[in-house]
């Protein structure tokens, strides 16, 4: 067993030297190609994105049951954004976007029939992120708009920009040095507004949680 020990100890020296002198030799080879290649996030990006939308209304009119209906959806738009990296790999940016959201519903209400939905929605926000290799993972919150458009079937047209606060976080990819992908999920809080039909004001508050795929390029 004493013989053994000794023999198994040597050849775990002889080892370990082999490995500092391979290590010392060629530092960077004992990490993966893909994240030994640092990407630099910083600058101005944009690009474009699709995503699902599921929007949850609730309607309130003075005198009549309210109506709960879901507005959901395809989306398609772009963004546009800045990021700037620092040295403990920490990325602050700002980024906006503007999409086409694809929602209609009609809802049978006590004085008709209602048709709509939001024809387009927005959002301006910060992110905080942490850069590993070419992944960077980020938390997103800001300011968010929509933009809702009913028809009271026969007799008149309503319409309205609801405003909120948005939040969620998503994964950009590089695939290039200059080209990445995305996927990111945020919440909408859409608040409070009016429908107004003139003969009846339809008291509206929307929420929504969307899904996104995206690619974008960093100039």
């Amino acid at each position: 067993m004493r013989t053994f020990l000794t023999i198994s100890t040597v050849l775990l020296l002889q080892t370990a030297a082999t490995g500092a002198d391979t290590a010392s030799a060629s530092p960077a080879s004992a990490l993966p190609a893909n994240l030994a290649d640092t990407v630099d996030w910083t600058g101005v990006y944009a690009g474009i994105h699709v995503g699902y939308g599921r929007m949850d209304g609730y309607f309130e009119t003075a005198g009549f049951a309210p109506l709960d209906s879901n507005l959901d959806g395809r989306l398609f738009g772009a963004f546009i954004g800045f990021n700037r990296q620092f040295d403990n790999n920490l990325v602050f940016g700002i980024e906006g976007d503007l999409e086409h959201n694809s929602n209609d519903v009609a809802l049978q209400s006590a004085f008709g029939t209602i048709s709509g939905g939001a024809d387009w929605q927005g959002s301006v926000r910060t992110r905080i992120g942490y850069a590993w290799g070419p992944i960077l993972a980020y938390a997103t919150a800001g300011w968010a708009a929509t933009h809702i458009e009913a028809d009271l079937i026969g007799i008149t047209t309503a319409t309205e920009t609801f405003g909120g606060y948005t939040a969620g976080a998503g994964v950009d990819y590089a695939v290039t040095d200059r080209i990445f992908g995305r996927i990111d999920y945020r919440y909408n809080d859409f608040g409070n507004g009016k429908l107004d039909f003139g003969a009846a004001v339809v008291d509206s508050d929307l929420t929504q949680q969307t899904v996104r795929v995206g690619l974008g390029i960093k100039f």
